[in-house]
């Protein structure tokens, strides 16, 4: 009989809990991720295309987003698969967050200071490369090393740094737009990654991966593995499909949010309001991951809780599709907080359940995170014309409750996970 090798820790099913210390190294990291991303986002990168050409700026603005989201695109799995086929010394998965982390700075320092669109597009590739290739890492630190016990409580945790990102962001931004001017808050943003990821990768380990366990490297076998069968694996597909809708959802809900209370709200001060609303948002998103995160993990069911999450995050687009005022912006901005909050805790842990192999993690986890990217090239190209021909902010809303509730339905078709 032959001998069964064990697996080396690379590649084991983790079994042992993660401690409160490496949890919160990895929420700062992506405090610090999510705030590169949508503190840019949500409001340095539509001021930069108001400045730039005041009569286009929402065009500049999709045309910058959307092609910084085709390079977000390949860069996710492109990382993910490269790190599987690491054999550092120094860990698979510690050695491309930190590059990540540069190329984003690199990138957000080139915004900085762009004169036109195409070096704005320039600067925004850039970043989007290296958040894209940080994230990767940092949702295969989860597959790696948290037991599934416990996923939706960490999943809850990166759902709440999330918007905590998202609302220090755009925080931190306006502060520094009236102290100085885009330059400078792109200089924070860049130097804030850079520090959220030193502290991950110099302060929690990564387990090193043996050459003898290393994918094949070659060309034909490599650009193979990066399609992952529908047919033979029908549960990552369905779950995959789950995500994407939601996120288009949110895209669709949030993308345009600072236009949306200039020229629909008129609100008189739209940076403080989007503030306001992000502070609500924020508020709700903490109760509902750190709610559904515990009772998930508690009873070991996923599916009710992605369900009743994308019935709430509909509801709150569809207030706004009935009434374009202050007042719903406000009771909608909680509900699609708690809404997305409990969906970020819970999938996570259902996404990591349904992965192929664990040999090819951060792959599979990167073929996962293009449903967080591929929205942002969706959404771009189709809230234009749903904007000038199609009924304006009403029908933008519409589009978003749609999409959770066709992600309702994909996640129905998931028959490993309860």
């Amino acid at each position: 009989m032959s001998e069964v090798r064990e697996l080396p820790e690379a590649l084991a099913e983790p079994v042992a809990k993660v401690r409160a210390g490496w949890m919160s190294l990895l929420f700062f990291a992506n405090i610090a991720l999510w705030l590169g991303v949508y503190a840019p986002i949500q409001v340095l990168l539509p001021k930069q295309a108001e400045l730039l050409d005041a009569a286009n700026k929402e065009a500049v603005f999709s045309i910058v987003t959307g092609i910084g989201a085709i390079v977000a695109l390949i860069a996710n799995p492109a990382v993910g698969l490269l790190s599987d086929r690491t054999c550092s010394a120094r860990g698979r998965r510690h050695p491309w967050t930190a590059a990540g982390a540069v190329v984003a700075a690199a990138g957000l320092l080139v915004l900085a200071f762009a004169p036109n669109v195409a070096v704005m597009v320039l600067g925004w590739c850039l970043v989007q490369a290296g958040l894209n290739g940080m994230l990767a890492m940092l949702v295969s630190a989860i597959a790696d090393r948290v037991p599934v016990p416990q996923r939706a409580q960490v999943g809850g945790l990166v759902g709440i740094a999330q918007m905590l990102g998202t609302v220090l962001g755009a925080l931190v931004v306006v502060v520094m737009l009236d102290l100085a001017g885009l330059p400078l808050g792109y200089a924070v943003c860049a130097a804030i990654v850079l520090a959220g990821a030193a502290a991950f990768v110099l302060r929690t380990p990564d387990a090193p991966l043996p050459v003898a366990y290393r994918p094949s490297a070659r060309l034909r076998d490599v650009l193979a593995n990066l399609w992952i069968s529908p047919r033979r694996h029908p549960d990552f597909a369905w779950a995959w499909g789950c995500h994407f809708m939601i996120n288009l959802g949110n895209a669709f809900g949030t993308l345009y949010l600072l236009f949306f209370l200039k020229d629909a709200v008129h609100y008189e001060d739209p940076d403080t309001g989007l503030l306001i609303m992000m502070g609500l948002y924020g508020a709700a998103l903490i109760v509902g991951a750190l709610v559904a995160g515990h009772f998930s993990d508690k009873s070991g069911r996923r599916k009710p809780y992605v369900l009743a999450a994308s019935a709430v995050m509909a509801v709150a687009a569809l207030v706004l599709v009935v009434w374009q005022n202050w007042t719903a912006a406000l009771a909608a901005s909680p509900l699609l907080g708690v809404g997305f909050g409990a969906y970020m805790a819970v999938a996570l842990a259902m996404l990591t359940q349904v992965l192929p192999t664990a040999q090819d993690r951060a792959k599979d986890l990167g073929v996962i995170n293009i449903a967080n990217s591929l929205p942002q090239v969706v959404a771009p190209m189709l809230t234009a014309p749903i904007l000038a021909y199609l009924g304006g902010y009403p029908s933008l809303f519409a589009a978003s409750a749609l999409s959770t509730v066709v992600a309702a339905v994909l996640v129905t078709r998931v028959k490993t996970v309860r």
